[in-house]
């Protein structure tokens, strides 16, 4: 199972459906995470196009809450298909590999980590393994106010695995200088 996030407009457009090399950003992490994660489910915004893909689209019920509350729809509907882990990751990774999530996987089953994320100088939040039975610990940091990714790393059993600095798979484009 993998979780991409929805509409980042970090860039004055979708981020999902930004064009790189032959493809959207959305359909290149979800074909990269497919040989590995399944089922694949894809959080969108509300209203938000996407192009055809071969995951499941869920639909937030409203713009710009943050990641957390997309993540925890996420991996309440990989519990919901029986999976105890999922990939959590953003559509902004154009480099994405299996290898990545082949790297924390291990870890993840072996530590018994509720979340385990790449740390490379800082913590990759939106490309980690995440345990699916943290719905309810979102559920309450949602409820309190709480938005961040970080927040929920802080509150439970998390465990980071050193990656090298160079690793381009944990690439994100947050703006259109960081386009090849």
């Amino acid at each position: 199972m993998v979780l991409a996030g929805g509409a980042s407009r970090r860039m004055g457009r979708d981020k999902a459906t930004l064009p790189f090399d032959g493809s959207t950003l959305v359909e290149r992490v979800v074909a990269a995470v497919s040989g590995r994660c399944a089922p694949v489910f894809v959080i969108a915004a509300p209203g938000q196009p996407l192009p055809e893909l071969s995951a499941q689209v869920l639909r937030d019920e409203v713009r710009g809450v943050g990641p957390l509350v997309a993540t925890g729809r996420g991996l309440r509907a990989a519990a919901e298909a029986g999976c105890d882990l999922a990939f959590v990751c953003a559509v902004d990774m154009p480099y994405l590999s299996d290898e990545l999530i082949d790297t924390l996987v291990g870890p993840a089953v072996r530590l018994q980590a509720d979340i385990v994320l790449p740390w490379d100088g800082r913590d990759h939040y939106l490309a980690g393994i995440y345990r699916t039975d943290l719905t309810q610990r979102i559920s309450g940091l949602v409820a309190a106010g709480e938005r961040s990714m970080r927040a929920l790393a802080e509150s439970v059993d998390t465990q980071r695995i050193v990656m090298d600095a160079q690793q381009r798979a944990l690439t994100n484009v947050n703006t259109a200088a960081d386009l090849p």
